[in-house]
């Protein structure tokens, strides 16, 4: 049973990576995995054709131009390369690489839209490793007769062969920097993909709202803002250097198992034996890693969300002198990060030693095999020196996983935070389209038969309710505090369904919510005054800016700000009331037709408050208000009174009474 809970576990985890991984190469509706690690092994096949195709034209233009210079230092390349040709396995790489360019073809159409790029990165950089590893295989051979040349004290072979060895290095250089290039590259271009794709999701049917918590809507996801930018950083950047360095470790180990192979026998099955105990025993150690690297992406966030909420409500915290509470609750969450993060150094100090202490220990092997055969005279010193060499390849190759043990970790714990903010958004959009919505309609705001009740808690706070508000007429809800006026807004807004019964709102576009905090944006003024409409000046000029200020009796903003493109913390700068007064300026810049006031005026004299709603009348809007001053029934055709346990009453605002103990 464990042993089966693991494969499901396995198999979870590679489907949200491919979920995270295939859609920025291929389109995950018009192909599957096996598409994607297809093309993946036709691209390595397309390369190595490329590789094999440009160094036999290579080698072939440097010996018709210097025929000396291959014979005396690339006869062993040239020769290799005339084995290939003349062998069936030339014929086999032809095959490969046909196979491979027919497969993009066949997918041709699934990388439109600039699909192909990262491909074309991706072929770029596995060309480089190609290149690189070539040039380490060839190392450990130039490593054995540079040696061999040395103990024998022949002086023009030694210098020979360590001219060869710079010059390998000379070009391996440019080539390894060019490889972090691309690489680095790559990573920017997939991370700005995957970023903006999760922000069109989170704001695709208001998940933002709807796996945020507000009010009673609860979620399991933490900070949404960490995980499309940190989360998105790390899976990027750890996913293309994971991948390519497991490609790069096969090509390693590939390219030298043979070269070891052929040089000791009881070597190589000594490194095998020797990686499966080390790599076993920090994969089993390793899990908790996972957990602790998990937990500590969280904590860091909601360390640094704490900081970020006292910077945005710094004035209501002074005023209510409330440093001590805020320092206690910022050191507490100080002190779950500590704590976890002491837990991880504990492991990863584990785990350290266990790397170190393979690390160690796999330097005598080499001494311990192959010491007899030395001492016998059956291996010379070069021999050896190769043998070392091809060991520490394989040995690197063969040690991966015990070296990124802590790297892997982290990278599960990214992979398991985006996929489940990921799965959160499409579960939202499902319960978008699934629960019952405001419905479109250009015949005002209908509400029939609606019972409305908490979404979490099921709590009824309206039953039953029937109400209509057509063009140009006002309604004024009250009730007492938690009655669900609130709620109602949100349900006839099309935040919130009913759980019986229909509600027909207007257009999109035609309806405007301004709540008792109006929202400021990161903008300047200009974006200020025209949100959500586009700022462009064609439409809205500075004259007609300046004006609509001076109806809601900001001209003072004015003066303070000539220039409308100026940018400021304006929720620090503005007053409430000028906040309030500024989004009945946004309102009327708008135009629409029906607008959701929730005490959008409570912040502002009662003379500003006249003429705010003067301001609508005049223009003909209808609006829903929710408020508690006497003064609102003026404004208003009718009264709906909520009693907060479902029952209501819908009077003429002229007959309703709206004294002290009313309230």
């Amino acid at each position: 049973m464990p042993f089966t809970t693991s494969l499901r576990h396995q198999s979870s985890s590679f489907l949200k990576l491919q979920r995270l991984t295939q859609p920025y190469f291929l389109p995950l509706e018009e192909t599957n995995g096996w598409h994607f690690l297809g093309l993946l092994v036709a691209l390595i096949f397309c390369v190595g054709g490329v590789v094999l195709f440009l160094l036999t034209a290579l080698m072939a233009t440097v010996h018709s131009l210097l025929p000396q210079l291959t014979d005396t230092y690339l006869g062993g390349v040239q020769g290799s390369l005339n084995t290939i040709w003349s062998s069936e396995w030339g014929v086999l790489f032809c095959g490969l690489f046909t196979v491979g360019c027919l497969s993009f073809f066949a997918l041709r159409r699934q990388l439109r839209r600039r699909r192909w790029l990262p491909w074309l990165l991706l072929g770029v950089i596995i060309f480089m490793l190609l290149a690189v590893n070539g040039i380490n295989a060839g190392i450990t051979f130039i490593a054995r007769d540079l040696t061999n040349a040395l103990i024998a004290r022949d002086g023009e072979a030694s210098y020979r062969n360590l001219w060869i060895y710079g010059i390998c290095f000379i070009v391996a250089l440019p080539i390894r920097s060019s490889q972090f290039f691309f690489t680095a590259k790559l990573g920017i271009l997939w991370r700005e993909w995957l970023s903006k794709s999760l922000v069109t999701d989170y704001m695709r049917d208001r998940a933002y709202y709807r796996i945020n918590p507000n009010d009673e809507q609860a979620t399991d996801i933490d900070n949404p803002d960490q995980r499309i930018s940190d989360d998105t950083r790390d899976f990027t950047v750890q996913s293309l250097g994971f991948t390519l360095s497991i490609f790069d470790s096969i090509l390693t180990f590939l390219l030298n198992i043979l070269i070891l192979w052929s040089i000791s026998t009881e070597l190589t099955l000594a490194l095998f034996t020797y990686t499966f105990i080390c790599s076993a025993i920090l994969i089993i150690s390793g899990r908790k890693l996972v957990k602790l690297n998990f937990n500590q992406l969280r904590y860091e966030a909601d360390f640094r969300y704490g900081l970020v909420h006292v910077r945005d409500n710094a004035e209501s915290i002074a005023f209510y002198r409330g440093e001590q509470q805020e320092q206690e609750e910022t050191e507490r969450r100080l002190g779950t990060v500590v704590k976890n993060f002491n837990l991880l150094i504990i492991w990863e100090t584990i785990i350290s030693v266990m790397q170190r202490s393979s690390n160690y220990g796999s330097n005598f092997i080499p001494y311990l095999i192959l010491i007899g055969p030395i001492l016998s005279g059956e291996m010379d010193y070069g021999g050896f020196a190769q043998a070392s060499v091809a060991f520490n390849l394989v040995e690197s190759s063969l040690f991966f996983i015990i070296y990124n043990i802590d790297a892997l970790a982290r990278f599960s714990a990214s992979i398991g935070r985006l996929a489940g903010f990921q799965t959160n958004m499409e579960e939202a959009a499902r319960q978008s389209q699934s629960t019952q919505q405001a419905i479109p309609s250009g015949d005002g705001l209908v509400v029939l038969n609606a019972t409305l009740a908490t979404p979490q808690t099921n709590r009824v706070l309206i039953e039953n309710l029937n109400l209509s508000v057509r063009d140009n007429e006002h309604l004024l809800v009250v009730g007492p505090s938690g009655c669900g006026k609130t709620s109602l807004l949100r349900m006839v807004s099309g935040l919130w369904s009913p759980r019986e019964g229909t509600v027909e709102s207007p257009t999109p576009g035609e309806l405007l919510f301004i709540p008792q905090k109006p929202y400021m944006t990161l903008g300047t003024l200009r974006e200020q005054l025209c949100y959500p409409q586009p700022p462009d000046p064609a439409l809205f000029s500075d004259d007609h800016l300046r004006s609509v200020l001076e109806l809601v009796n900001l001209g003072a903003l004015v003066q303070r700000y000539t220039d409308f493109n100026v940018k400021q913390d304006w929720p620090r700068l503005l007053s409430l009331g000028e906040q309030q007064r500024l989004a009945f300026a946004r309102l009327l810049l708008n135009s629409p037709r029906y607008v959701v006031l929730d005490e959008a005026t409570s912040a502002v004299d009662v003379k500003t408050e006249r003429l705010l709603y003067n301001l609508l009348m005049e223009r003909n809007i209808a609006f829903i208000s929710v408020g508690h001053r006497p003064t609102l029934t003026a404004f208003h055709d009718n009264v709906l009174e909520l009693d907060g346990s479902g029952a209501w009453r819908l009077l003429p605002a002229s007959s309703y009474g709206m004294g002290p103990g009313e309230r």
